[in-house]
């Protein structure tokens, strides 16, 4: 019996892994559809977020019915209560690329992002990435150290942000309002992604450790 509940739990962790490929291939190619302007991947962004939403329902339901069913303790117990949370934090991470992914549709055939801020969002996008490439890895190894790496990368994506703002509050800023608002809510999404991506290496540590912080300079005001 124990061990059939095991394998359910690594078969839980493998499910929470595939979670974060989905929402990594949902950021790259929402990315690809804001900068290219293509329509077509960006309907695949949209109506591939339904497969990720599908599968934070299946991830509840099966921690659930297993502390329900196996009364877990210790390490196994909070793995379980995390991937709740895990999977919460995952399917938002692929509501923001759907957000992304529909700005491109909105303003398709025109580019979303003007030139002066291209630069800007491939970085973020890059950094964005790089985070959730690190947060399968922690995840998987369960590495507290590779966490606080995340945490210090996302300090990068906020100076970012700070960054995009510049541009579109420049006075050589050409392209009004609108197309202001729609940088600055696409790089909004691109921060909010890595914020959660940050909560997802706080709450794997947690299972790790049953801390819940990655270190004492940890950012207050981030979820964990």
């Amino acid at each position: 019996m124990r061990d059939n509940f095991h394998d359910e739990l690594e078969d839980t962790g493998n499910r929470v892994l595939d979670m974060i490929n989905l929402v990594s291939v949902a950021m790259q190619r929402a990315t690809n559809a804001l900068l290219d302007a293509d329509l077509a991947l960006a309907e695949q962004v949209i109506g591939d977020d339904d497969r990720i939403d599908a599968l934070r329902v299946e991830l509840e339901d099966r921690a659930f019915t297993l502390i329900a069913q196996q009364q877990p303790v210790a390490t196994d117990l909070r793995m379980l209560i995390a991937t709740t949370h895990l999977a919460g934090e995952l399917e938002r991470m692929g509501d923001l690329a759907h957000h992304i992914a529909k700005t491109a549709r909105l303003r398709y055939p025109e580019l979303a992002v003007p030139a002066e801020a291209r630069p800007v969002i491939g970085l973020m996008a890059e950094v964005a990435h790089s985070l959730v490439t690190k947060v399968a890895d922690v995840v998987a190894g369960r590495d507290v150290a590779l966490a606080q790496a995340i945490e210090e990368e996302d300090d990068a994506m906020d100076a970012l942000l700070r960054k995009l703002f510049t541009v579109v509050l420049s006075p050589t800023w050409t392209h009004g309002r609108e197309a202001a608002i729609d940088v600055t809510l696409v790089g909004r999404n691109y921060e909010r992604y890595a914020d959660h991506a940050v909560s997802v290496a706080r709450r794997t540590v947690f299972i790790a450790t049953g801390r819940r912080t990655v270190s004492s300079t940890a950012h207050p005001g981030r979820a964990g």
